[in-house]
């Protein structure tokens, strides 16, 4: 059936993608004739059978781009995902090197530590051992001189004494 009222003149060309098409369907049902005493309308059945072919013929389409639409949005989300659980096994890395590396400096400073106690510990038994031999060595050289100072004493009073005896002849 036709259209013979001025309310029921749709529009005809050719609507834009799936929604624009169920738009027109929308609107050719809302501006259809209304059946007295009913909430039946009266549409025009090629109308609208052509209506629902350009749905059939546009929703492959569109379901196709959005089946790339979702295949590229999932393919970024797995690229996204690849980066984030790289960068988190760089970070796991990283920071498990720092930690070794961390570990491996605190008992290098702790060897260090050692080696420095124990090289002070040793130098201070040489500075006691050096300083026990010089004692030695001085008191011997003490005993040396004691024994010199007294030949050089005996040596003086029997010079004294020949130059006693010289000075009374």
């Amino acid at each position: 059936m036709t259209a013979s009222h001025p309310d029921d003149a749709i529009d005809r060309s050719q609507p834009e993608g799936l929604t624009g098409i169920l738009d027109a369907l929308a609107d050719a049902v809302t501006h259809a004739r209304a059946m007295p005493m009913s909430s039946s309308v009266l549409v025009n059945r090629v109308e609208l059978l052509d209506l629902v072919d350009q749905a059939r013929d546009v929703l492959p389409t569109q379901l196709t781009r959005a089946d790339d639409v979702l295949a590229a949005a999932d393919a970024a989300r797995s690229a996204a995902q690849a980066d984030a659980d790289a960068i988190l096994e760089a970070a796991r890395a990283r920071a498990a090197e720092l930690v070794e590396d961390h570990a491996v400096t605190r008992a290098a400073q702790e060897r260090a530590a050692q080696i420095v106690a124990d090289a002070e510990n040793e130098a201070e038994g040489l500075r006691r051992d050096a300083d026990d031999y010089c004692d030695r060595r001085l008191a011997d050289f003490e005993i040396d001189l004691g024994k010199l100072l007294a030949q050089v004493g005996a040596g003086r009073a029997k010079l004294a004494t020949r130059l006693g005896a010289d000075s009374e002849v």
